[in-house]
């Protein structure tokens, strides 16, 4: 269990802001459960990231437990030159690199989490589905349907479709109780747990 000193900061260096980090972007899928072990590392080799995180409060058997917890499990960005990409890769924690075409887009989307995460602002890890991604019922009477998930007045509803009649039908669903459907045919990948418990 990691004391609360013992978490890496969000950002490293810690008195800057990403938008100051000079190089080039890369996503680190991390190892299971390497997202901070990586983040020390990092530090260790003087190479910047961003290592997005939200606290999560929980009671069990009449304690508080407080868990700094990745918002994006298995994922931490960092920014830097080639030489900072190999140093990374060798710290063996490292599932893949995602190579960023767009960095100025993803910079943008990473500064407007920072900007939240300084105001103090309560994130939460959010699971994202794209209108019109495939995606199939996970849980509850539904499980196992298959369909097209859409956005309709803030709500998500699940499209089932009749391709021989060119006819569909679909229903109001939380968006918890599904998950997108692999290209590859398998099930997408569920919100794994990175979590790391601390006793108040």
């Amino acid at each position: 269990m990691l004391k609360v000193s013992e978490n890496p900061p969000i950002i490293w260096p810690e008195a800057e802001s990403i938008r100051d980090f000079t190089g080039q972007w890369w996503v680190a899928h991390t190892r299971s459960r390497n997202e901070k072990a990586l983040a020390h590392d990092l530090i260790g080799k003087k190479i910047s990231y961003f290592l997005p995180m939200g606290w999560k409060v929980r009671r069990r058997s009449h304690r508080t437990i407080r868990s700094l917890l990745p918002l994006f499990t298995g994922y931490l960005f960092f920014c830097g030159e080639e030489n900072q990409r190999i140093e990374t890769l060798r710290t063996n924690r490292v599932a893949g690199l995602i190579e960023v075409k767009n960095q100025e887009k993803l910079l943008k989307e990473l500064v407007q989490i920072e900007q939240a995460l300084r105001a103090g602002a309560p994130l939460t890890p959010y699971r994202y589905i794209k209108a019109g991604q495939p995606c199939q019922v996970i849980a509850g009477p539904l499980l196992g349907l298959e369909g097209i998930a859409i956005m309709t007045k803030g709500a998500t509803r699940l499209v089932l479709q009749v391709d021989m009649l060119g006819q569909a039908a679909s229903v109001e669903i939380d968006v918890d109780m599904i998950e997108v459907i692999d290209e590859t045919r398998g099930t997408g990948h569920g919100a794994g747990g990175a979590e790391q418990e601390i006793a108040e």
